[in-house]
């Protein structure tokens, strides 16, 4: 950790929102990615009901509509992310049939057995990856899919530097086969699992922050705890770039039996 032992959940969500209102992802991923998962996700149709948790403003959602059928809802607990998210979705002539709500990904608004298939690209740490699973899954129709990454240990043992940060901050991380269990357990035939490559990380998320970060230092001068959040994060890249071999953001992809 940093001298200051900061870890991302002490900083204030809203805090966090707004610095990343300024990005088309708030994590790692890419198009290419998230058209690979969709790959593995079979009898969508126009009628078919969509739902993108933990949207964001809405980039890879963007990604899925221009990709698949059926009306999609993206949810987000910050309605900064959601203003954007519809904005998006009226510029690319995806209104009619992808629309952005604010709501808690713990109480979703959804009807039981009514939706075809559950999108959540690294968020769903937020409920924990396997309660989400478990909850989400009353949702979802018999035959449904659901398609979640989240980061994971490539490995059994890793050094103790990379353990600490990453157990500190997200107790839940484990390996990709103990991920597979828990979706088993949850009820889902998986899939489908792959690990994000390097270029989700890199050119994806963190070269884009650099200019996200000068836009937030400015906007917020001489506020410490946002120094404090800008230096938390570049902590987080150096962190990655030294132990990438070790841990990432996977995507499973898993069937309601």
């Amino acid at each position: 950790m940093n001298n200051d032992n900061n870890t991302s959940y002490e900083f204030d969500a809203n805090l966090i929102c707004d610095f990343f209102l300024n990005t088309e992802r708030q994590g790692p991923g890419s198009p290419e990615v998230t058209l690979k998962a969709l790959s593995f996700i079979d009898n969508l149709t126009d009628n078919s009901l969509i739902v993108d948790i933990g949207c964001g403003t809405g980039g890879q959602t963007m990604v899925l509509a221009r990709n698949a059928p059926g009306t999609i809802t993206g949810l987000d607990f910050f309605s900064g992310f959601i203003d954007k998210f519809n904005n998006n979705a009226r510029k690319l002539n995806l209104y009619d049939r992808v629309k952005g709500i604010v709501g808690s990904m713990d109480n979703l608004p959804f009807e039981k057995e009514s939706l075809n298939l559950i999108w959540s690209e690294g968020a769903i740490y937020n409920i924990g990856f396997e309660r989400g699973l478990t909850e989400w899954r009353t949702f979802l129709r018999t035959g449904g899919y659901i398609a979640v990454s989240e980061i994971s240990w490539f490995t059994d043992e890793r050094p103790a530097e990379i353990h600490d940060f990453w157990l500190e901050g997200y107790s839940e991380i484990d390996t990709i086969p103990h991920k597979v269990t828990q979706m088993q357990k949850a009820g889902y035939i998986p899939v489908a699992t792959f690990i994000l490559p390097e270029n989700c990380w890199t050119e994806h998320y963190y070269l884009p922050l650099v200019k996200t970060r000068k836009i937030f230092l400015d906007k917020y001068a001489g506020n410490k705890m946002v120094e404090k959040l800008v230096e938390f994060q570049l902590h987080e890249e150096k962190l990655y770039n030294k132990y990438k071999a070790f841990y990432g953001y996977v995507f499973y992809i898993g069937k309601k039996i």
